[in-house]
């Protein structure tokens, strides 16, 4: 059976690139407005591996700004997810984990893959999992600062395998989180991945 998703991406990637990325084992810890965003553009560009962790459901407050439809309200988040990765690429490996990530629980999700999204919503939940992976070895792509809308700016930071995009400055807490911003960092979340994988 032929992917169309692959054969439209030849056109884009050589061989050698697409190889890279249909091998590619990208976990994305949280499955929000960040995660879904980002599962879903790093499945359209050819991974061929996504790990998804999160022990959330579907509300219905969520689909302002995460890759979720009314008919998943009440649903896992990750079950959802998945489904929806595997109806645009049904060759796609998804794996799920439903558990919230803890100072216990973090050791045994990391060693899934090498290269991580951190798409987590409370700052000691990031600043755990952040550290944890560094400490680790992983590569890391972090979010800070897309509440709103107008704003500052959106930019990246790397430093070394951590790269953390966003303005920043603005808190999610202080500033409503809308489709605009928080898609926008999960695109830049997504294209720092492909750079990690391709460059």
């Amino acid at each position: 059976m032929t992917n169309p998703l692959h054969e439209g991406l030849g056109r884009y990637f050589s061989p050698e690139q697409l190889s890279a990325l249909h091998a590619a084992r990208i976990g994305i810890a949280g499955a929000g407005g960040l995660g879904s965003n980002a599962a879903l553009m790093l499945a359209r560009s050819g991974v061929g591996h996504i790990t998804l962790v999160d022990d959330d459901v579907v509300e219905s407050s969520n689909l302002n700004r995460q890759q979720y439809w009314p008919r998943h309200v009440g649903r896992c988040k990750v079950e959802a997810l998945s489904e929806l990765l595997l109806e645009l690429n049904p060759h796609l490996s998804v794996e799920t984990h439903r558990l919230r990530i803890t100072a216990d629980t973090l050791p045994g999700i990391l060693p899934a893959c090498p290269i991580w999204v951190e798409a987590l919503d409370g700052p000691d939940d990031k600043s755990l999992f952040v550290e944890g992976a560094l400490l680790g070895g992983y590569w890391v792509a972090s979010a800070s600062g897309m509440g709103g809308y107008g704003g500052a700016p959106m930019s990246r930071r790397n430093l070394g395998k951590l790269v953390l995009v966003g303005d920043f400055t603005t808190d999610i807490l202080v500033a409503p989180p809308l489709a605009p911003r928080v898609t926008e960092a999960a695109a830049l979340l997504a294209d720092a991945v492909l750079e990690m994988l391709l460059d």
